[in-house]
């Protein structure tokens, strides 16, 4: 039987990103993909005009009906939020099904997989607060697996963000803060290392009780949404039973591949046009 994983994310109107990136690169990997949407966007926010929508009383309806269902998922993906109201939802919602470490020991529950989505290059999106942080912090404590960039883990950490980088002891110490916090297993990514033109990412494995650092040469092409394509083939690796540091790297050569591919693309705003590429997955 195919493992159910609920995505709870914003769809995207226009561009693949969110939603729309994840569910096609899940189904692909054979999951059965449910999601939650946490707002509905025009189009992606690169194109600079954009309207978005809202859906915390959907979702709140949503949950409610799910329950009296009876629906369970293997795993639950959490993305971008919009208020503090929804963190909140969310992470009562994530506590209610997880299984903490019961999901990485095979008892009944979901296991958690976390996106902070607040922020980059150091500062935080513009909406995004301090209280928002709070909440994120609260949401962290219930998964599994969390994988904010370097700016939302120094958020998340309470720990200065460094514009020239950081040594490998300094993310250790930032990824042993985060587990303080209640997160099991951790990925930071888009990482600047001092003294070095390369950056990386780094993680603690819970289950191999290992630290890991993967270095990457940056291709100097943006796309939205790669972040997600990131997430989903991360999970979808860890789901099939690899150890973290395999899944990692798996979805970082993913991301590189398809990037590679797309590098050429006239509206970047878009994203990947991932229905021509998902042969990516399978090498």
């Amino acid at each position: 039987m195919h493992k159910k994983i609920l995505l709870i994310n914003d769809m995207a109107g226009y561009g693949k990103v969110a939603l729309s990136a994840m569910i096609p690169v899940l189904s692909h990997m054979k999951y059965e993909v449910f999601n939650l949407p946490t707002a509905l966007v025009s189009n992606t926010l690169d194109y600079g005009k954009f309207d978005i929508l809202e859906t915390t009383d959907y979702m709140r309806n949503s949950m409610k009906v799910w329950d009296e269902l009876g629906f369970e998922f293997d795993a639950i993906s959490t993305g971008f939020i919009v208020s503090e109201e929804q963190a909140k939802l969310v992470a009562e919602f994530c506590a209610c099904k997880s299984a903490g470490k019961g999901a990485l020991g095979g008892k009944k529950g979901a296991a958690v997989f976390t996106d902070p989505i607040m922020g980059d290059d150091g500062k935080l999106y513009n909406g995004v607060t301090e209280n928002t942080v709070q909440m994120m912090r609260r949401l962290i404590s219930a998964a599994d697996y969390i994988v904010p960039n370097y700016t939302e883990a120094a958020y998340l950490a309470q720990i200065p963000y460094c514009p020239e980088g950081a040594s490998a002891d300094e993310i250790y110490a930032m990824i042993d803060r985060l587990r303080t916090l209640g997160a099991k297993s951790v990925i930071i990514t888009s990482i600047v290392m001092k003294d070095t033109e390369k950056k990386s990412v780094m993680g603690y494995d819970f289950l191999k009780k290992d630290y890991f650092k993967l270095d990457f040469d940056e291709i100097p092409v943006r796309f939205p949404g790669t972040g997600d394509i990131f997430s989903s083939v991360l999970m979808g690796g860890i789901l099939e039973g690899n150890d973290l540091k395999s899944a990692t790297q798996r979805a970082m050569d993913t991301v590189r591949n398809m990037i590679v591919e797309n590098q050429n693309n006239k509206d970047k705003y878009k994203g990947i046009p991932l229905e021509l590429c998902m042969e990516a997955l399978d090498r």
